[in-house]
C-alpha cells in the first residue's frame, strides 16, 4: 500500500454533523466552519498547495527488502547448482 493518503474533504467533515455521537456544540462549530468556507471559497486553497494526510515513507525499506530477496534467490540458485554438480 505504497501511496499517499488524502486529507479529509469538506464533504466528509459535513457528514460528521449527522452523527448522533457528536455533541450539539461541536455540530454548531462544524457548521460555522463550513459556512466560513462557503463565504470565502478561495480561502486556504489558493494560498497553499494541497497536502497529503499521510505520505508514504517506507520506499527505502521496501527497496532494501527487495534487494535482499534478489540476493537470497541468487545465492540459493548458486548453492543448488553447486549441490547438483557435486
Amino acid at each position: 500500500q505504497a501511496h499517499d493518503r488524502k486529507q479529509a474533504s469538506f464533504a466528509q467533515v459535513s457528514a460528521l454533523t449527522s452523527l448522533s455521537l457528536i455533541p450539539p456544540e461541536a455540530k454548531k462549530t462544524i457548521d460555522l466552519f463550513l459556512a466560513q468556507e462557503s463565504q470565502d471559497p478561495e480561502g486556504l486553497e489558493v494560498s497553499a498547495p494541497e497536502a497529503s494526510g499521510y505520505e508514504f515513507q517506507s520506499h527505502g525499506v521496501i527497496e532494501m527488502l527487495e534487494k535482499l530477496h534478489d540476493k537470497f534467490v541468487d545465492e540459493r540458485t548458486t548453492m543448488e547448482k553447486e549441490e547438483m554438480n557435486s
